[in-house]
């Protein structure tokens, strides 16, 4: 069992349809038929969607993505339309949304890797393989990979794992035009983000994108580049052989699996509330990435 701890109730605005609940974004449909995405302060841990919100999580996702979506528009283009409010949203929605093109989505996670840790690394360790894909021998968790490699995975529901699949299986699902061209902007836009992200003092260890089509053009949308769709590692403590230390949730994680949380989550009983300290370590560890990526101070 897993999922939503406690199922929020979507916001009910005049003049938009709302289609989605996400494990952090809502979406809506404006009267034009444009997408209108939301992004709150949830987080989530283990596949579940945890009954503390991270206060600030929410804006800073979506201002980082403005910020990477700037960076990279020589590269692909994106799905936002504008930042502007609809008519009628509440205050609370000011920084954290997005008026975005309605695109017809690529259903594949488009994950890059330039080091090899996590589901990688479990792979990696039984097969000296990531998706298929072979490695050299000798890699530990941290390695940083001989060049960056395509590591798709299908798109899972709230509470479910995404799944690594072979490049020959995105082939076959979108056509081998289209696996290709996923490959080649992601690795494309990987590269510039990690040339970015080292010259602030992050190693840019792997990321996910997702895309969609405008027509015939393939369009970068969601969020991009963010703490809960990447991870980032501060480089003078990159250490190959460990985990490394990070900007997004981990300080949750750790809690959730750490004896004072009480939480077995091997059980089907849902993670308790987070403690406070909790909370404002993880929020301090996304404004960090933030500043440190952008070169401005969150307010």
């Amino acid at each position: 069992m897993s999922g939503f701890v406690e199922k929020p109730e979507p916001l009910q605005v005049p003049g938009l349809v709302h289609l989605h609940t996400g494990k952090v974004r809502e979406l809506y449909r404006d009267e034009a038929g444009d997408l209108v995405m939301v992004a709150s302060d949830r987080t989530s841990a283990y596949d579940w969607v945890l009954p503390t919100e991270i206060p600030d999580k929410g804006r800073i996702l979506t201002q980082l993505s403005l910020w990477w979506f700037d960076q990279l528009a020589d590269l692909v283009p994106n799905h936002v339309l504008s930042t502007e409010l609809p008519a009628g949203a509440p205050a609370d929605w000011a920084g954290r949304t997005l008026v975005c093109k309605s695109l017809r989505m690529v259903p594949v996670e488009c994950v890059a890797r330039g080091y090899l840790t996590g589901s990688g690394l479990a792979e990696y360790k039984v097969s000296r393989t990531v998706c298929g894909l072979a490695l050299p021998e000798g890699l530990v968790d941290g390695s940083e990979l001989p060049a960056p490699i395509f590591t798709p995975a299908t798109k899972a529901a709230v509470g479910d794992h995404d799944e690594n699949v072979p490049y020959e299986e995105v082939a076959r699902q979108v056509g081998a035009d289209t696996a290709a061209e996923l490959r080649r902007k992601t690795l494309d836009v990987y590269g510039r983000a990690r040339d970015i992200a080292r010259e602030r003092g992050i190693v840019l260890a792997d990321t996910k994108f997702e895309f969609g089509y405008e027509d015939e053009t393939l369009v970068l949308a969601d969020e991009v580049l963010t703490p809960d769709s990447s991870r980032f590692w501060p480089a003078d403590r990159w250490q190959p052989g460990r985990a490394q230390p990070s900007y997004d949730k981990q300080f949750v994680r750790d809690w959730l699996t750490s004896a004072e949380s009480g939480w077995d989550r091997t059980s089907e009983r849902p993670p308790p509330p987070l403690p406070q300290e909790i909370v404002e370590a993880t929020r301090a560890k996304y404004v960090e990435a933030y500043e440190l990526l952008t070169g401005t101070a969150w307010s």
